[in-house]
This record gives C-alpha cells, sequence and structure tokens, in this order.
C-alpha cells in the first residue's frame, strides 16, 4: 500500500491493516475459544463489536502514530521512501 500511495496516506495503511487483519484474528480467535460455548448469535455479535472495538482504537491512536513517526523521522534526519524495491517475500531472484 505505501508503493501504491507513494510513501503518502499512513492513515490508510495503519487503519487498513488493522481492518484486515484485526477481523481475520478476531474471528478466528473467538471461534476456536468460544465457538461451543456461545450461542450463534451472541457469538457473531461478540466477533463484530470486538472488531469495530479494535478498529476504533487504531482510529483514535491515528494521530499519535503520525506524531512518533514524525518525531523519529525528525530525530534520525531522514524520511526514506523505497521506490523500485521488490518487497515481495515469496519472489525468487537468481543471479
Amino acid at each position: 500500500m505505501q508503493r501504491l500511495t507513494k510513501g503518502k496516506y499512513l492513515w490508510t495503511r495503519t487503519v487498513g491493516s488493522t481492518v484486515v487483519g484485526q477481523f481475520a484474528n478476531t474471528v478466528l480467535f473467538y471461534l476456536i475459544a468460544l465457538y461451543a460455548i456461545l450461542p450463534s448469535d451472541i457469538l457473531i455479535t461478540s466477533i463484530l463489536s470486538a472488531w469495530l472495538l479494535k478498529v476504533a482504537v487504531e482510529v483514535i491512536l491515528t494521530p499519535l502514530t503520525y506524531a512518533v513517526i514524525r518525531k523519529v523521522k525528525k530525530i534520525e534526519g531522514e524520511d526514506y521512501y523505497d521506490r523500485g524495491t521488490d518487497f515481495n517475500p515469496l519472489s525468487v531472484k537468481v543471479k
């Protein structure tokens, strides 16, 4: 996503990754831990509530994320954006 947005719009990456990652995490955890314990309607409501809470926390903390990143870039004296690098962990290049 960073390459797609050319290093801009950090909030789309932080919130977007939370939406996807926490959805998968929450669904798997609740199904594994509570499938046979909670009735289906309560289980679904619990999954959605927990997921929305996690996303809300990310949205609320996004300004703090921006502040921390700004501070780190200032300390390091760098604001580097990598262009032309293949970040695919599955690609194999033989020299």
